[in-house]
Formats: C-alpha cells, sequence, structure tokens
C-alpha cells in the first residue's frame, strides 16, 4: 500500500487556522472606568464600589476613550463591548 504524504502548504495552513482561531478566542477584556452617569466625568474606582448602602455616585463604563477627563464611546453593558481580538481597538456603543 503506497503511503499518502501531507504537501507542507496544506500543513502550514491548517496549522495557521488553529492560530488565527487561537488568538481571536483569547481576545482582551474592555476598559473599566467608573464614570459619572451624568457628566461621563471619570471618578475614582471607590466611587463605583457599593460599601453596602447601596449608594454609589458612579458606574462602571466599558471601552471608550477618554479626553480631557471625559469618556466616550464605550457602554455600560461589557459584553456590548468590542475588544477587537488580538491586535484589534476597543469601541462599542451605548
Amino acid at each position: 500500500m503506497a503511503r499518502r504524504r501531507l504537501r507542507s502548504g496544506t500543513v502550514v495552513l491548517g496549522g495557521m487556522g488553529v492560530l488565527a482561531a487561537t488568538l481571536t478566542s483569547c481576545g482582551s477584556e474592555p476598559d473599566e472606568r467608573c464614570i459619572d452617569p451624568v457628566t461621563y466625568e471619570v471618578l475614582p474606582d471607590y466611587e463605583c464600589d457599593d460599601d453596602g448602602d447601596g449608594h454609589t455616585s458612579g458606574r462602571y463604563y466599558y471601552g471608550g476613550s477618554v479626553r480631557s477627563g471625559k469618556v466616550s464611546g464605550g457602554s455600560y453593558d461589557k459584553s456590548a463591548v468590542d475588544t477587537g481580538g488580538f491586535g484589534g481597538s476597543s469601541s462599542g456603543g451605548g
């Protein structure tokens, strides 16, 4: 019986597919910022931490960018923010 040999191109392409799938599935987490929900100004993290009495002045906001102390282009919903995967950029709507 003749033994079948794989061409090196087939092996390389198959390996690249596995590598691409692995890198895509290991996307980074979006940036998490504590912001004032009215003014969208960035606040210290402790302003978003619930101290047990149910009162916090800030909300966590995901993704986006900060300019002049205010955030834009992200979302309050972490799952709605596209992390861009490996080598991508964060963006989202909200």
